[in-house]
Parts: structure tokens; sequence; C-alpha cells
């Protein structure tokens, strides 16, 4: 009894190593039951002759396991099929059928060793499904029926983590708290989850401190600083360097590395500041309206939205005359005319500019974040034509007036200070037939030919002033003449009346 279960305990383990999962029934040799080693809670022991026997089993395997990336020179040598038809006197021989039978594995077909012919990869296929019979070599009938096993590849460390993506890209806004969440990256390993620690990833960091941190679990980047030191206008780009070693960790354990690139985004941070206190600028008094005075210039250390600037015009004795607006394009302040000028009535003015940002940030608005400029604008004056004292002239003459006599006058003066003298003229192509004139001196227009209201009644005429000193500086009045009517006219029929009379009428008598 003892020799039997030492044979039993003997082959138990010379297959156990390799095997996951072993069942064996209870069998008996020479009708003897034996003891059996089972899982704690089933029966220990079976003793006694007469006792029931348990049902015979003819195979004493179910899975075998097999180490990948195996490197000897030999086959690797997997486990034993044995048979309890097998006594050992060369009657039986084993037979292997299925996954890789003959190629990947062989069977020693006269005593049931397993070998596997080359080095397999768990990561290509984690196991094979094989079937074994044993046959009497003399009659070749089956001593077995066919039975289905498998086996399977035990893990090793032999793939490191691998990351999703080379190179990650992330952002997260400057003055973020502490522990603000950037970007997760996530690494896999080839290896079995199941089994031990060859794919249980911790991430660290071995480049980006002390601004970011990563979870070593979850592999989620934060910000390590405070706000104060996460700041875009001093560092904008840094370079994370990430890794996932397995092993969880541990040392001898795998390493893949990937590199997060991480932007700072712009906050309202910075008010805009004008690059002077002072601005000076000259300006024709004969600019039109919308005119350019010129542009002031602030900048603004915040990008995009975040640094678009507002200008206003507060204070000033030109807070009338001119406006301010924004160039979207290079948000500079773009000062206009906005009135007239008159360098003989002001020569220069003076105005306060303000700018602020267009969006502010209530977290970083300060009493500081206006700033102000002084700007002065000086009045330059320009060689004006003469100004008549009204837009336009309506003079009034009877048709019978005598030639040389005054219709009325016209008066123009040169407004710059120099006052230049000024002579008068009749822009002839308005007067073609030459019917008026005007005294060169003093404005005075006069007839130079008879008129005749039922000719004409109305004359509409354009007199020139001209400086003396510049003649190309001159200006255009109309004057509006109309004829006054005169009873120098008899009336007249339309037609010749002819009629006849009857040589009998009578005095009184109306013709019938």
């Amino acid at each position: 009894m003892h020799k039997e279960k030492l044979e039993m305990k003997t082959l138990s383990l010379g297959i156990g190593w390799l095997c996951l999962g072993l069942s064996l029934d209870a069998w008996s040799l020479s009708g003897r039951p034996i003891e059996i080693v089972g899982e704690e809670g089933t029966e220990k022991q079976v003793r006694g002759q007469n006792l029931l026997k348990r049902a015979r089993r003819g195979w004493m395997w179910n899975q075998f396991v097999l180490q990948e990336e195996y490197t000897g020179s030999d086959n690797q040598y997997i486990g034993k099929l044995q048979s309890d038809h097998d006594y050992g006197n060369g009657l039986v021989k084993y037979i292997l059928s299925g996954e890789g039978a003959g190629t990947i594995f062989v069977i020693n077909e006269n005593n049931g060793d397993l070998h596997a012919t080359r080095r397999l990869d768990r990561e290509e296929k984690a196991f094979y499904i094989l079937r074994a019979t044993v046959v009497n070599t003399q009659t070749g009938h089956k001593l077995e029926p066919e039975t289905e096993f498998t086996v399977k590849l035990h893990d090793i460390n032999d793939n490191e983590p691998t990351f999703s993506k080379e190179v990650y890209s992330g952002s997260v806004l400057e003055r973020s708290d502490v522990g603000t969440s950037v970007i997760q990256v996530t690494a896999t390993d080839a290896d079995d989850t199941m089994y031990g620690n060859s794919a249980k990833l911790v991430y660290s960091i071995s480049q980006g401190h002390p601004y970011f941190s990563v979870d070593p679990k979850t592999g989620v980047i934060r910000t390590a600083l405070g706000p104060g030191d996460m700041d875009r206008e001093q560092k904008e780009h840094y370079q994370v360097v990430i890794d996932a070693k397995d092993m969880a960790g541990q040392r001898g354990g795998l390493t893949g590395t990937t590199r997060v690139n991480i932007t700072l985004t712009d906050v309202n941070d910075n008010p805009p500041r004008f690059t002077q206190s002072i601005h000076q600028f000259r300006v024709p008094e004969s600019s039109k309206s919308g005119s350019l005075v010129g542009r002031i210039v602030a900048t603004d250390r915040d990008i995009g939205k975040n640094a678009e600037m507002h200008f206003t015009i507060v204070s000033g004795d030109g807070m009338d005359m001119f406006d301010i607006s924004t160039d979207k394009d290079t948000q500079e302040g773009v000062i206009t005319v906005r009135k007239p000028l008159d360098f003989e009535k002001k020569p220069s003015y003076t105005v306060e500019i303000r700018v602020q940002n267009t969006q502010e940030d209530p977290r970083f608005v300060t009493p500081g974040s206006k700033d102000m400029t002084t700007v002065r604008i000086a009045v330059d004056d320009v060689d004006e034509p003469p100004l008549f004292n009204k837009a336009s002239y309506l003079m009034e003459v009877k048709e019978d007036a005598a030639v040389a006599v005054a219709v009325g006058s016209v008066s123009a003066i040169d407004p710059d200070g120099a006052r230049s003298m000024v002579k008068y003229s009749i822009d002839r192509h308005t007067d073609m037939d030459r019917r008026f004139s005007v005294h060169p001196a003093n404005g005075s227009v006069f007839l130079l030919r008879g008129l005749d209201r039922e000719e004409t009644a109305w004359h509409n005429i354009s007199v020139i002033a001209t400086e003396f000193n510049n003649p190309h500086q001159s200006s255009h009045v109309p004057v509006y003449i109309r004829l006054l009517d005169i009873n120098d006219n008899a009336p007249t029929f339309a037609i010749v009346y002819e009629t006849f009379v009857c040589e009998r009428t009578k005095v009184d008598q109306a013709r019938s």
C-alpha cells in the first residue's frame, strides 16, 4: 500500500509543476484502493478493501503549463501523458493531434513524453488545444478514447509598456490652481494581466518637475505649482516626459516612455499700457471730418481676445473736436478729426485718453488696470481761399435799368492771418452773353448790357474771389439776379378778327 501511494505521488509530482487545476480520480492497482491527496474539503483517504471503488479515469492530466520564450537548445519538455493501460511492455503507442501537433508539439509515442520543438510567444498565442489517445501497437485498436487537453503558455515579463501616442499635446490655463488636470496618458503592456505583475503599470514623471505631476495609477497629469508660478508670459511651453514601468514599479521591471508637450493658455491677467505718457501730433486746419490725426500705441502682454483694447477720450478741450477708435488689426488707437478746425480761432488742443481691455477678467482687475496718456494736437495754419460772407447772393434789378447800374455787391475776405487782398471777377462760363461785370476791388455787380424780363426773367452767374498774393487760392459764389417787370408792352390781340353785318340792320340789333 505504501509503495502504491509513493508511485502515485511521484507521478503527480512529475507533471504537477507543469499542470494547473489537476484533478485526479481515485483508481486502484491490483484491485486495492489507494490514497490520493485532493483539495481542502474533499475526501482525504479511501481505506479498506471492501469499500466501493471510485470511477476509474484513464488520463492523469488536464492542463499543462509551458514557459514562453524558451531559449534552450533542446526541445522543451512539457510533461508526460500516462495511461493506466501502459504497463511498460511496449504494447502501447501514444498518438497526438490538434493545434501544432507534429510541428510545434511532439510526443514520444512509446512513453508519452510531450515536448515543444521551438520557442513560443504567449503574446502571439496564449494556449493550444491538443488531443491524445493510445492504441495497441499489435492490433491498432484504441485503448483510450481521444481526450482533449490544453497547453497554456506561462507569461514572462518580455514586453515593455507602450503608450498610445509617441507624443501627446495638452494645454491648461495659466495661473490654474495646484492639481488642475491637464491631460491623461495611457500605456498598455502586452504581458498577461491575469498573472503576476508583468502588466501592472506605474506612471512616473522623469522630466517636468516641479511644474507638473502624474498620478501613478491613472496617468493623469496635473499642475504641481500654484497660480503665481504658472505664468504664460514667463514661460508658455513645457515638455514633460512620462515613464510607465511594469512589475508595479518594482526593480527589474521594463519601462516605456512618452513625451507630452504642454502649453499654458492665456488668461487676461495683464492690463494694456501706453508706450508713451505724452503724445504730440499736428493736423492741418483744412482737414475734413474723419481725417487721420495720428495713432497711439499701447501694449498688452496677453494675446488674442485678452489683448483687445478700447480707447476713450475722457477729458480735455478737444473732446468735441476729435474722435478715437481702435484698429482691429493692430490694436492701435486711431485719432481722427470730428469737427472743422480753424487755426485762427484755436491753434492747439489737449485731450486725455484712456485705454483698457474690451474683455476684463474680474479675477485680475486692479485699480491700475486702466492706463492714461496725454495727447497734444497742434492745428497748422493753411493758406485758405477767400471766404465769401454769404453762401449765395440774390439780387433784383428792373428790366429797364441803364447800363452800368449797380445790381448789388458781393464780399469776401482772406481767412488767414495774413489777410491777403482779394480781387473779384465774373465766371464767364456762367455769363456767356457778357451782360454783367463786377468791380475787382469792391465786389459791386453792374450791368454791361440792357435787360428784358420778357426775354429772360432770371440770370444766374458766378463771381470769383482770388487772392492777390496767390492766384491759385480762389473761391466761387453763386449770384441769382431776378429782373423786375415794368409796363413796357401794349396789349395785343392774339388774332385778327373779321365780321359781317346786313345792310338793313337796326341800331343795337345783334347779329343772329
